[in-house]
């Protein structure tokens, strides 16, 4: 009977690890793409200075501004210190690194 139950075991350890391998337990990248909280690019001007492309986004559980502009350029276009310094200059009264769950705020966009 022991030897019984640790082979259903090992097959259930089994399936659990092919289960993640082949399926995932996370949320799929694809159902993050298809959410429409994406607003369209828009222009702003910074202090008259340089106009920066922007995009709205409502931020979600586990979002970072860095994982946000790479899901919304396939990559990171430009430099972390850079992507920093425009979102915060987008966003007058946040920090980068402060973003809140639920809120929409501006995010950079670097495509022409």
């Amino acid at each position: 009977m022991k030897r019984f139950s640790l082979l259903l075991l090992c097959l259930f350890i089994c399936y659990i690890a092919y289960y993640d391998f082949r399926v995932g337990t996370l949320p799929a990248v694809s159902q993050a793409a298809s959410d429409n909280t994406t607003v369209p690019v828009v222009t702003t001007s910074i202090s008259q200075k340089k106009s920066i492309n922007y995009f709205e986004h409502k931020v979600k559980q586990g979002d970072t501004v860095l994982s946000i502009i790479e899901k919304y350029h396939s990559m990171l276009p430009a430099s972390i210190e850079q992507i920093s310094k425009d979102f915060e200059e987008l966003n007058s009264d946040v920090k980068a690194h402060s973003i809140v769950t639920g809120q929409i705020y501006r995010f950079p966009s670097y495509k022409q």
